[in-house]
């Protein structure tokens, strides 16, 4: 019974943010690196993957505190759910100092950029951090969230096993579309060949 409550809330979501978020991209907007080298976002959209995206600061504690939780269980994430995370800090250019050091800190072992004159979060149309989205391998905002509270985390976990459920159904079309190409193949190829034999029976 848990395991069919908790299916049914996996696709229910999954149903609730592919509606909400239909046709809605990541911006193609310029973020940089914690070197300072400008870089696209959509440099990172482009490998495949399923992609949470967080916007932080070094002044919000929520904030960081999602991340550790997020830190926590990523190795284990990306395993499961083919899934990268892009954590975007908002500090201003006399902030920005101090990114890296609580980066090094914390260990985070996730990719984290800046969008130091907040052009991204602008484009994106949100007021303040902390704020996720979930984009999905073909590039769609499939899910938004804006605060954090202690097991959100799940929340955005079910998200992530949704688009793995979906990528296995396509998986699935895909082998059958195959088969049943084959199958077309083959059943022509004896066709010929019993027509063949016909004409040979005839002489």
């Amino acid at each position: 019974m848990n395991l069919f409550k908790s299916l049914f809330t996996v696709l229910f979501i999954s149903l609730i943010v592919v509606v909400s978020f239909a046709q809605k991209t990541v911006p193609d907007i310029e973020v940089k690196t914690l070197e300072g080298k400008s870089v696209s976002i959509q440099e990172y959209l482009k490998d495949g993957k399923a992609t949470v995206i967080s916007f932080w600061a070094t002044w919000c504690s929520p904030c960081k505190k999602e991340l550790n939780t997020i830190s926590d269980v990523y190795e284990e994430w990306q395993e499961e759910y083919n899934m990268k995370l892009l954590a975007i800090t908002i500090d201003n250019s006399r902030a920005i100092r101090k990114v890296k050091p609580m980066v090094d800190g914390f260990q985070w072992e996730f990719e984290v950029l800046s969008d130091v004159n907040e052009d991204l979060k602008k484009a994106m149309n949100f007021q303040t951090v902390p704020q996720t989205f979930v984009v999905d391998k073909d590039g769609n905002i499939v899910y938004s969230h804006s605060g954090y509270s202690p097991g959100d985390e799940s929340e955005l976990e079910d998200i992530l096993a949704g688009l793995i459920a979906e990528d296995g159904d396509e998986e699935k079309e895909e082998v059958k579309k195959e088969k049943k190409k084959k199958n077309k193949k083959k059943k022509e190829k004896d066709d010929s060949d019993n027509d063949g034999e016909g004409e040979n029976d005839e002489d």
